[in-house]
């Protein structure tokens, strides 16, 4: 909130570069954790993971690269605009493939669905989703195809990689899964009040993360994710209300990445944890352990609460 948003703006193409260069370093320097090369580990201090600041970094490079094109051209052509998505649409693919060789398909997806967001509201013609949605089915179908019937092939051209990552999601409701039986378990015996805080009664793998949601509900019970879920949907709307007053259309971006990112968490996050979607690392925002994370989440917040500050300075003004 000291620096103020005009501030970063400004900067985002150093900040783009530092986030790409740290990117870049983490797969040669890091150390593989869970066999993920994630995190820079600090003495002293902790560890850092880089790709959640880069989320930060896109959200005001989308942002002030929107507002320069809708400055520079009025009534753009197709031609003026298929450029346009080009050049974001790179800009986005850098990071994804930097964070994707760590791996962390978790934070590629969130850089997609920023993306997505903010080009949405940009104001480019909406046949640009119909193509893209059309190219996507043809090459998930073309995917899906090889990874059905022609396994070898498949993971000749992705590599073996890519083909497990795909078989975790099309198998995740299959077999014993330690982890999701575990913490529908725990949810499933909370009842209406909860075991008590820390009082979770049964062990299930990334607890303070991915599955905080199932820490929650088995401390808390039924009124306690209610309480949770409300609050969730409080904090979304009052971001929304705020996307809808008279802001500058660089913060106006900038809140739809902040938005479409919240709400893709929330109802993945939620949504694997009781066993309707498939399992990733994705987590819960401001309420799954992690000092990256949470950092990374309230600079969001400060992010916001410039534009409210001077949201309520410009109507006083008036």
């Amino acid at each position: 909130m000291y620096l103020k948003n005009d501030f970063l703006y400004h900067r985002t193409w150093a900040l783009y570069i530092i986030g790409n260069v740290m990117l870049v370093l983490l797969l040669f320097f890091a150390e593989p954790i869970n066999n993920s090369r994630c995190w820079f580990v600090l003495p002293g201090i902790g560890s850092i993971q880089p790709s959640e600041f880069m989320k930060i970094f896109l959200m005001l490079t989308l942002a002030t690269m929107i507002h320069n094109f809708r400055s520079d051209y009025d009534n753009p052509t197709w031609m003026e605009e298929f450029i346009f998505l080009i050049k974001t649409f790179v800009i986005v693919l850098i990071p994804s493939v930097l964070t994707f060789l760590q791996p962390d398909t978790g934070c590629v997806i969130m850089y997609l669905v920023i993306y997505i967001s903010m080009i949405f509201i940009s104001g480019v013609r909406m046949r640009w989703f119909l193509i893209a949605g059309i190219l996507g089915l043809l090459i998930l179908g073309t995917s899906l195809w090889l990874y059905f019937y022609k396994e070898s092939a498949f993971i000749k051209i992705f590599g073996s990689s890519i083909y497990y990552r795909i078989e975790r999601v099309f198998h995740w409701q299959e077999g014993s899964g330690l982890q999701l039986e575990n913490a529908l378990a725990a949810i499933g015996s909370a009842g209406l009040f909860g075991h008590g805080f820390n009082e979770t009664p049964i062990y299930f793998p990334e607890s303070s993360t991915d599955f905080i949601f199932a820490v929650f509900a088995s401390n808390f019970g039924f009124i306690g994710v209610v309480v949770l879920l409300a609050i969730i949907l409080y904090l979304d709307i009052q971001i929304l209300v705020l996307a809808r007053c008279e802001i500058k259309d660089t913060d106006k971006y900038t809140i739809a990445g902040i938005l479409g990112m919240l709400l893709f968490q929330q109802i993945q996050n939620i949504g694997m944890t009781v066993g309707l979607l498939p399992i990733t690392g994705i987590t819960l925002p401001f309420v799954s352990y992690g000092g990256s994370s949470l950092l990374s989440y309230m600079l969001l917040v400060g992010l916001l609460l410039n534009i409210s500050v001077q949201k309520n300075r410009t109507y006083k003004y008036k």
